[in-house]
C-alpha cells in the first residue's frame, strides 16, 4: 500500500462517525443507507458523505441490490493497511 493510500484510510478512520459506521457494516456483513442513517441519527447527506470518504479510501464498497445500496466492508483494504503500519515500525527499528 502506497503513502496517498495509508493516508486516505486513516483519514477514513480517523472521524468517529465514519469509525462507528465502518464498524457497523464490519459487524453486520452490508447495511443499506437508512439502516445507517438509524444508527446515528444522521440526516441521509451526511451518511452520504462519510460513505463516500470510506469507498474513496477503499473500505467499503457500494453495491446496488433493487432499490437499495448496500455497503460491506472489503477486508483486503484493513489487511493490506495493518501490514503497511507494521512496515512502517519496523523500518523505524533498523
Amino acid at each position: 500500500m502506497d503513502r496517498a493510500q495509508i493516508e486516505r484510510v486513516s483519514k477514513g478512520l480517523a472521524d468517529q462517525t465514519r469509525l462507528i459506521i465502518f464498524q457497523a457494516i464490519a459487524k453486520r456483513g452490508r447495511m443499506n443507507c437508512s439502516e445507517i442513517v438509524s444508527l446515528q441519527g444522521v440526516t441521509p447527506a451526511t451518511v452520504s458523505h462519510h460513505l463516500k470518504v470510506l469507498a474513496d479510501a477503499g473500505l467499503i464498497e457500494c453495491r446496488r441490490k433493487g432499490q437499495f445500496v448496500y455497503s460491506q466492508t472489503i477486508p483486503e483494504t484493513m489487511q493490506e493497511y495493518t501490514r503497511s503500519l507494521r512496515n512502517i515500525v519496523r523500518a523505524k527499528k533498523t
